[in-house]
């Protein structure tokens, strides 16, 4: 549901990504610092969609759901997954 809801921000969290990599020496800093704020966003939205979810189980389910969403994202969406 991420992946489709939020293909733009994928999309600019990688072209940001691509930015950075090719940024003369002087810009890398900068370009950097935008990378992060979308990996940033990302992982907010993530972490959003989990949690509120997760709110309308119960404790021990919650718990479970939530290591295994992280789980799923470090998995495919990695760019998102190292701060969830």
């Amino acid at each position: 549901m991420f992946q489709s809801e939020h293909a733009g921000l994928i999309r600019d969290t990688e072209a940001a990504l691509q930015a950075y990599n090719s940024a003369p020496r002087e810009k890398t800093e900068e370009r950097y610092g935008n990378f992060l704020d979308l990996v940033e966003t990302g992982t907010e939205e993530l972490t959003n969609m989990r949690d509120a979810y997760a709110e309308t189980l119960e404790p021990d389910s919650a718990e479970e759901y939530r290591e295994l969403f992280n789980r799923l994202v470090r998995k495919h969406l990695p760019r998102f997954g190292l701060e969830i």
